[in-house]
Parts: structure tokens; sequence; C-alpha cells
């Protein structure tokens, strides 16, 4: 279809009346969940009139939800009433209501409960299934100005992108896009037919889309991307800076990484994207004409790393803001993940330096989210080379591997100077991963899981989290076993990447109870945001409250254990992007190492892991210039890594309060 009739029928297609796009909406429907492109589960739609009910459910890992709703909108297509019960993502018991009668709308679920004046506002469900998005698009498509106040609270809008036709099976249909913002930290893609319902949502790594048409999904990513792409480009023209010319940082409390402590009265010098110069206020040299930059009374310290994330492209900017100017991405689809890359080296993305971790899984019920599945000596050494050929520094290993091709993949990976890590399969111990040459091991929960192998053989599944909450409190860490574990760690060099964060949210957080990981922020998130950090964690059996409280107070033993035991730890969270990290930080300071050496393992700790300290990691001449100025002495108080003033990437230079302005997160 020509673009001239794309836009007619995009036009079209958006002033046709609500009312009439509900009456020839198809009576029943049935939807694909994809996950990393596998079909992972399905949403099922039956519709008589104004009601609809929905069942809903996928497997990631062993984990997902598994859902029935039932719908009630208006003429408008706003919701009157809602009930939901089923299970949610962890497993937790999902009971949910929303009735709006006499102008009052009452909600209640695992979470929360309230009431408050309609006022003709949208009811955002907590649990509910993907098609509640068309109904908001429907409804927001009606409303004046295309904009809804959303209960319990937030504003909503839609704004119309492209229509487009797409093919599969020999057929052609033509869908539209559009964007909903306002209702998380980025505009929300979603894709409804010329009659109003649902087509797709979602992006690389979950996707909903309608049976029968699942080849469509790349075309569909293919146009988010080129709409997003549009969009950060013109981010990445106004919120990135780079100097005409040199940048002085005058009066700097300088953390100086390879000592972990502080010198005062220090000016850095920065030419292009390199620091030419690093001396105290009183003998530095500052070229004629420099920006000077006054950091009295603040900590300039280098850029931190975040050596655990799965980043999507917006990930990027909330990285920078949080001062964080290094990623390792520990697993993503491989050619997206190149073209990002590149674009954050060249600028036309915002994000952090990024260095590329193959993932390797095994098929099975519990694959993790990803395409590259092997199961023969043969493939797997095929897709180490090819990680290697497209400038992957390091494999990681998943939990269905089967443990006879670990020795397979490590051999491959060594001999073309990959560094080897991961989780540890089912059925095997991390003892013997180490054995077979791992360089270092994801989540501090294998650690403890090493000892429970005769129970707990199979982790592949949720029964890595589960055992873990119910048994970590129980391990005895002084007990020989343990001791001799250590031991082997330490003689093999073997780098731990705890991700703490991940077990506190896991084993702390209950429903109705901010998430303890992003409590210090939340009030600064969009309303819906901070919302969905009262879910709550893990399912908590009865009796057994404190014993998950106890089990997350053992990680934190582990790792003060291990840092005591001189082995590397590095800073990851595999959580969201850059809110997350300073409660990893904190975490680690919390578990007794001194906040001096957290910075340290922050900073250039990392970047001695991927052997790019020469590079960056510290600030010294020559270096890059990755740096951020703190306002206030992290190095006495972690948590004032929370308030990055200034950030400078590779000679660029950020403001975090406008970036975060941009995703609707108060500075």
């Amino acid at each position: 279809m020509r673009r001239a009739a794309l836009i007619t029928l995009l036009a079209a297609c958006a002033a046709m009346p609500l009312r009439s796009q509900a009456q020839v909406l198809s009576d029943s429907a049935r939807y694909t969940v994809l996950i990393a492109s596998n079909v992972a589960g399905s949403e099922t739609l039956r519709r008589h009139g104004d009601t609809a009910w929905y069942a809903y459910e996928f497997n990631d890992r062993g984990r997902g939800p598994s859902v029935t709703e039932t719908l009630v909108t208006d003429a408008r297509s706003i919701p009157v009433a809602l009930t939901i019960t089923g299970h949610d993502y962890l497993k937790n018991p999902v009971s949910e209501t929303f009735t709006l009668a006499a102008g009052t709308a009452t909600w209640k679920n695992g979470a929360e409960s309230g009431s408050a004046p309609s006022s003709g506002g949208f009811y955002a469900s907590m649990d509910g299934v993907p098609d509640e998005s068309a109904v908001l698009a429907r409804a927001l498509l009606r409303a004046p100005g295309r904009s809804l106040a959303m209960l319990p609270s937030g504003q909503a809008r839609i704004d119309s992108v492209e229509a487009i036709t797409v093919h599969a099976g020999g057929a052609a249909r033509t869908v539209v896009h559009y964007e909903i913002s306002g209702f998380e930290f980025r505009p929300g893609p979603i894709w409804l037919d010329t009659d109003g319902a649902l087509f797709a949502q979602g992006s690389s790594w979950y996707m909903v889309v309608r049976a029968g048409w699942e080849r469509a999904a790349p075309e569909i990513l293919e146009r988010q991307r080129v709409a997003d792409s549009a969009r950060t480009v013109r981010l990445a023209a106004t919120l990135a800076r780079r100097p005409t010319g040199a940048v002085a940082i005058r009066h700097a409390e300088l953390f100086d990484a390879a000592t972990a402590t502080v010198k005062p009265g220090m000016t850095v010098v920065v030419e292009g994207s390199r620091i030419v110069r690093v001396a105290p206020d009183a003998s530095a040299t500052v070229p004629a004409g420099a920006e000077e930059i006054d950091a009295h009374g603040r900590t300039l310290m280098p850029g931190m790393w975040d050596m655990h994330v799965h980043l999507s492209d917006d990930d990027g900017l909330f990285d920078i803001a949080s001062g964080i100017t290094t990623v390792r991405d520990m697993a993503n689809d491989m050619d997206e993940s190149l073209v990002r890359q590149k674009r954050f080296a060249d600028g036309s993305l915002i994000g952090p330096r990024l260095l590329l971790a193959g993932i390797i899984d095994g098929p099975g019920p519990f694959a993790g989210p990803t395409k590259v599945l092997i199961d023969t000596p043969d493939s797997a050494r095929s897709m180490v080379r090819r990680y290697k050929r497209n400038g992957y520094v390091q494999i990681k290993i998943y939990s269905s591997v089967k443990p006879a091709l670990v020795p397979v993949i490590i051999d491959e990976a060594h001999k073309n100077g990959l560094r080897v890590s991961g989780h540890i399969p089912g059925f095997m111990t991390a003892t013997q991963a180490v054995e077979e040459g791992y360089d270092e091991i994801q989540h501090v929960n294998f650690l403890f899981l090493n000892f429970w192998f005769d129970s707990v053989p199979d982790t592949r599944g949720p029964a890595r989290f589960t055992a873990m909450a119910q048994k970590a409190a129980q391990l005895d860490l002084t007990s020989p076993p343990v001791q001799q574990f250590i031991a082997l760690l330490k003689a093999h060099h073997t780098v731990l990447d705890p991700t703490v964060n991940v077990f506190e949210e896991m084993f702390v957080a209950r429903k109705g109870t901010m998430d303890p990981v992003y409590a210090p922020v939340a009030d600064r998130l969009p309303p819906l945001v901070r919302r969905g950090f009262l879910n709550g964690g893990l399912p908590v059996p009865d009796g057994m409250d404190q014993r998950y409280r106890d089990s997350f107070a053992a990680t934190l033993r582990m790792v003060k254990l291990l840092y005591d035991n001189g082995l590397r730890i590095e800073a990851g969270t595999d959580a969201l992007a850059g809110l997350a990290y300073p409660r990893e930080l904190e975490l680690y300071v919390q578990a007794g190492i001194p906040a001096p050496q957290v910075l340290q393992i922050a900073t250039l700790g990392a970047a001695r892991i991927m052997k790019l300290d020469g590079q960056v990691g510290s600030i010294e001449a020559g270096k890059m210039a990755d740096m951020i100025l703190v306002d206030g002495h992290p190095a006495v108080n972690i948590s004032d890594v929370r308030k990055v003033r200034w950030v400078m990437k590779d000679g660029r230079v950020y403001d975090p309060a406008k970036l975060w302005e941009t995703v609707g997160v108060r500075p």
C-alpha cells in the first residue's frame, strides 16, 4: 500500500466512532504469547455485548501468570466492573475487583484497596490481561484530546504512528500502530486492527500477537524500532552535549579508585574524549578558554559499572542518568544488541559503554528467553564462535544446558579468548562448574544451592528461588563444606556477581508495602509505575515470613564472607536499569563492606575484571573521560550515589535532571 493511502487509512481509523468499533469487534479471539520469539502462552477472549471474558497464561522458566478476567465496559470503553482471579508471575494468588457505580469507583486487590469519584477515569488493573491495553486505547481514541485520567492515579494519552499491511500464511491485514504515554516511563506501542481490536503488543522479549499472525511479529518489531529510533535520536541530539573545547573540573573531592581514597582539592582537565591532566588545584594548569566546572563540596568519581543488565534502547538513558557509564549485557537478542552497541558508541542513542555476553541455553520446558538453544557439541562450539565473530567478550551458560556440554562450551570459549560465566545448570553443582572452568558465577543463590544438591538437583525452574528462601538462613557459613567451597573459589580466582537486590525483592517485598529496592525512589516515579512496586515478591508459605527475611540476611553474610576471603565481587543488578543500582551498592555496605571499597568494586574493580582498566575505571591522565559528579560524599555515605548531578561519558556531557524529566521521573 502506498504511503499516501496509509496516511488516509490511519486518519480514518483514528476518526472511527468508538461505538462503531465496539459493534464490529469479533465475539472471540485468540492471541499467542511469544518470549524471545518462542511460543510461551496464550490469551483468549470471548465477548457478548459490553462484557468480555478472558483467560491468559504463559510459562517463563516455570514462572508466569495464569488468570481469568471478566470485564464490563460502557459505551466509551471505560471499565465499569472487573473481576480477576488466578495467580501472578511469581505464583502469588490474584483476586482483584473493580466497580463503578453512582459516580464512585471502588477497587481492591492483593496490594491495595480504595475508592474515588470516577470523573471519567479509566481503572488500570494490577493483574489484568494484555487486551486491557486495547480497551484503554479505544477509550483514549474516544476521549477529548485523546487523554484520560487513570485510576488510581495518573494520566494517559494516545498518539497515532502509522498504518501498515502485514502478511502471514498468504493473508494480508491492515493494522494501526499507536503509542500510549503517561502510563509508564516511555510511550508504549500497541497495534490495533482497523475495527479497534488488539492485533499485537510488546517487544522482542515479550509479545502478544493475534494467533495465526505470529510471522508478522518481526515486521511489527521493525516498525516499532524505526519509530522509536526517531524518538531516541531526537533525545540524544537534545540531551547530550559535546563540549567544543577543554573542560576543567575544579576543586573536586576526587575519588581515587586505585587506592579507594578521596583526594580533596583536585582539578581534572578533559580534552575531547580523554582525561589529559589530574592535579591538585594549586598546581593544575587549565587551558585558556576551557569550560570550568566548580565541583566544590562534591565528589568527582569514575563512572560506575553495572555488570548484569538486559538492556532495551531506553534503558541506556536510565543508566547514564544514574551515573552508570559502562554496562555488561548478560543476555539479549544479538541483532538488536549489536545495533544498540553501535548507537551508544556514536552518540545517536543515549547510553553507556556496552559490553556483550552471549547466552547459551538448552531446549526444554525451562529454556531461557533466547533463540540460542543448543543440544550438541558441534552446535555449542559453532555458537561460541559466532559470538566471538560479532565482538562478544563473554559467554553466559544458562540453566537448561546439559552438564555434559558445559566443558565443551568452556573449552571453545577459552580458546577464543572469551570469559565464561552463568547460572549453574540443572543437575550440576557450583563446585563442578568451577572445576570445569567457570570464570564467574551469576547470582548468589547458586552458591547456596551448591550444598543442597541431594534435595534440589533441578535448578532450572522456580526451585532455585523457593529452596533458597526456605533454606539459606539455616546454612552454617562457618562449616567445613562451606569453607572448602570458598577455598575452591579462591584457588580458581572465581568472580562472583551476587545481584542481591533481586533476592531482597523476592524474599522481603510484601504485597501492599513498597518494594525495598525501589522505596528510596518510589515517590519520584510515575504514579502507575510506583503502584507496580506494591505487588510483593515470592509467595510466602504460612509461618515462613521470618524465615524468608532471614534467608535474605544470609545472602548478605555470604557476600561479606566472599569479600573477607579476597574474592572478587562485581556490582550487577539484573533489575530496573539505573534505579536498582544504588540499592545493590547499599546492600554491600549493609553486608559489611566499607563504602570506599564498594565504590572501588563499582568502578575500577569491574574494569579490571573485564581487562579494560588501562582505558577506563579510574580518573587518570590518558584514560577515557567517563566521570560523574555526586552531590555528597559516597565514600562516607554510600547512598549519596543517588545524587548524581553531572555525567560525562566518552567526553559527552549529560544533565541527569533533564534526562529523568524525559521519562517522567522527578530528579
